[in-house]
């Protein structure tokens, strides 16, 4: 069976997750001139896009009903379970054709076990999560991670594109969700080092936007530096990710290397770091909130600092 190019105005999308970055990589789909049905635990959070003229459904079974291709972007690999694999989640709503499309940040295994069952029902099955934050999703400029059967990603390429900035195809069913967690370690470590370089330029009593402007154009420039650097100057730690959520990507990370054998110290370190920052009640601030915890080590107040 041939599969059909994804067309504005033509394709009918389902959304299934309307957090921080849903809301905006939906919103993207509808302004494109895609019609849209969304589903969310909360309908209060979707109520931007039910503004922009997408419908309403009452579970992610009802989505897939009303869909061609559904994206999923939930928080947990639970989550993705219930909503694309439960008795009333998506795939159970979806016709031989359709494709589900998982942005989730989850298990590779867990993408192979989407892909399996939805090719049981004739059902096409992307894996494909993000990178960068809910800025990126704002301003259609993330890394789209994507693994799955070429013809699929490339039927869904105006989709990609309305989106992301940064499309790559990695390779089979799993493989985008092994590409984030390639991520994960690299943001894990370097965020130890943009809240460690900030402390100690503090404390050395430099001004720290002056600071930036040498550090964030050298070779230690990061994307958590030049994004978050700022914004933990500003003691904003408004989530762009929860800090809930990347323990969660970590312990995937460490648990697929534990699997394929890798000792990970730098990656054991961020976790149980992460950990104390969600000890000290920050699991629903954003990542950079790394900077308190690491202040506090010290005996120092970040947040009331002179």
């Amino acid at each position: 069976m041939a599969i059909k190019k994804a067309v504005p105005g033509e394709t009918k999308i389902g959304w299934i997750g309307t957090g921080v970055m849903g809301v905006s990589m939906c919103g993207h789909l509808l302004d494109r001139g895609f019609a849209g049905t969304v589903y969310n635990r909360s309908k209060s959070k979707a109520e931007p896009l039910l503004a922009k003229g997408a419908q309403w459904a009452d579970s992610p079974r009802a989505v897939a009903e009303a869909s061609d291709v559904i994206f999923t972007i939930v928080g947990y690999p639970q989550d993705v379970r219930s909503v694309i694999l439960g008795e009333d989640g998506a795939l159970a709503g979806c016709q031989a054709g359709n494709i589900l499309v998982d942005m989730t940040t989850s298990e590779p295994s867990l993408a192979r076990v989407v892909f399996d069952r939805a090719k049981e029902k004739g059902v096409h099955s992307v894996d494909a999560p993000v990178s960068g934050g809910d800025v990126g999703a704002k301003e259609a400029r993330l890394s789209i991670m994507i693994g799955g059967e070429s013809e699929v990603v490339d039927a869904l390429s105006v989709c990609w594109e309305t989106m992301g900035k940064k499309i790559v195809h990695q390779g089979p069913a799993g493989s985008g969700q092994h590409t984030k967690m390639a991520n994960q370690i690299l943001i894990a470590t370097n965020m130890i080092g943009v809240c460690e370089a900030l402390l100690y330029g503090y404390e050395a009593g430099l001004d720290l936007p002056t600071m930036m402007e040498s550090v964030a154009s050298g070779a230690a420039g990061s994307w958590s530096l030049s994004n978050l650097g700022p914004r933990i100057i500003d003691n904003n730690f408004d989530p762009g990710f929860f800090v809930e959520h990347f323990i969660k990507d970590m312990g995937i990370a460490l648990a697929e290397s534990k699997r394929m054998g890798l000792s990970m110290p730098g990656l054991a370190l961020g976790h149980q770091l992460y950990l104390a920052v969600q000890a000290q009640g920050h699991g629903r601030d954003g990542t950079h909130a790394l900077q308190l915890a690491l202040a506090s080590l010290s005996g120092k107040d970040w947040k009331n600092r002179s």
